[in-house]
């Protein structure tokens, strides 16, 4: 009987075993999205000469991030994410990779957003109206 039992705990654990799997992804890889921090679909990345501006969109909300284009020393960045008729959502402070997510109920509504690291900057204008 006792091959039974362990035969029967077998077939029961590597179905959820696999399920793990397909909802955490692969072992040892790191998703898309892990640098950004933000989850959803890009929408607009503005390129400065000190890193980037991405924007994301997931169902009623917006996401931005500003990246370092060379990380590793501590410096000033900012990133600012606005909806229409709203009040700006802000991060900054001397970051070494990124500064954000900062993240905002967009639906229906159009975005704008800013970013900064050090003397650089870049903006979007108003997005996804």
């Amino acid at each position: 009987m006792p091959d039974v039992r362990r035969t029967a705990a077998a077939l029961l654990v590597v179905p959820l075993l696999g399920a793990f799997g397909l909802v955490l992804g692969p072992a040892g890889s790191a998703p898309a999205q892990a640098a950004s921090s933000c989850s959803g679909r890009l929408v607009k990345t503005v390129a400065f000469s000190t890193g980037s501006l991405r924007v994301y969109e997931s169902r009623a909300y917006a996401c931005a991030v500003t990246v370092a284009k060379k990380p590793g020393t501590r410096r000033a960045m900012r990133v600012s994410l606005q909806p229409r008729g709203g009040r700006a959502v802000v991060d900054s402070g001397r970051f070494t990779e990124l500064a954000g997510p900062v993240k905002v109920h967009a639906l229906n509504r159009c975005v704008r957003a800013t970013g900064s690291i050090g003397g650089s900057s870049g903006s979007t204008g108003w997005i996804m109206c």
